[in-house]
């Protein structure tokens, strides 16, 4: 698997490397010559040296396959590749923030992991709240997704604790409080301040270089499906800017296409 730190966004060379492979190798033919991607990775900040190392080691990690040209090198996604990637696309695209129909069930898990065994905890905790779940504490897990379940099981078993752990679809009832149980098993707060931020910086419609733009927009959104668990909407606060920041990436993402990709195969093609 791709580490939750690359799909999750990470400002980091491969990072970046991985979105633009996303966006641009993927839809098209599925390659990168060496030139592209470190004259794009250049507009970003990356420097040659960081490219390069980070196309070696994707290589390394069984993403890509060196293709020899002379002197030159072409990379091309392994199916791993495509398909690790498709997943991801599908992922970002199609998160675009609240749910807007919700029939008030929701998957809880229950597992108790020895202190000593820290991998354990790891796999669970890092697997759970990255398919959305928010804690309780004391070893409760809890999402308004039933149909994550399955994806709760994989991570359970993956953990090694599946037999020892309990996992309920049910729905609310008591006197407490549902948004106070959300304030304590999600950090919205935190989420809020990331969505504005997003808004702050994409707000301009006509950047200069539209390829490295599309790029930084894709790579900044592409850590919301880790840390918004997108919650129904009656669960959230009332004003919550994830509605703006979705349809905003939306239409910025549509609006640069045409010419980021124009600007990638140009690069593309110089080899």
């Amino acid at each position: 698997m791709l580490s939750r730190r690359h799909a999750a966004g990470a400002p980091s060379a491969r990072g970046l490397l991985f979105t633009l492979l996303g966006e641009f190798a993927l839809p098209g033919d599925g390659t990168a010559w060496t030139s592209a991607a470190l004259a794009v990775l250049a507009r970003l900040g990356i420097e040659e040296k960081a490219t390069r190392q980070a196309l070696m080691r994707t290589a390394a990690a069984g993403w890509l396959e060196a293709e020899k040209h002379g002197r030159r090198t072409r990379w091309r996604l392994t199916a791993s590749a495509r398909r690790m990637l498709t997943e991801g696309a599908e992922r970002i695209y199609s998160f675009t923030g609240p749910s807007q129909s919700w029939d008030g069930r929701w998957v809880l898990v229950f597992v108790r992991v020895p202190e000593s065994d820290r991998r354990a905890r790891h796999v669970v905790r890092s697997r759970l709240s990255w398919a959305g779940f928010g804690s309780l504490g004391a070893g409760m897990w809890v999402s308004p997704h039933p149909e994550r379940e399955a994806e709760a099981i994989r991570a359970l078993r993956d953990a090694g604790v599946a037999g020892d752990a309990h996992i309920y679809v049910a729905t609310r009832v008591g006197p407490g409080d549902a948004r106070g149980m959300v304030a304590e098993a999600w950090d919205l707060a935190a989420v809020e301040e990331q969505y504005e931020q997003f808004i702050d910086e994409f707000g301009a419609r006509s950047p200069a270089d539209v390829l490295a733009r599309q790029i930084e927009l894709v790579h900044a959104w592409r850590r919301f499906p880790a840390v918004d668990p997108a919650l129904p909407r009656e669960l959230l606060p009332a004003r919550w800017s994830g509605v703006q920041a979705a349809r905003l990436f939306a239409d910025q993402h549509e609006r640069w296409s045409a010419g980021a990709r124009r600007e990638w195969e140009r690069l593309n093609e110089l080899g």
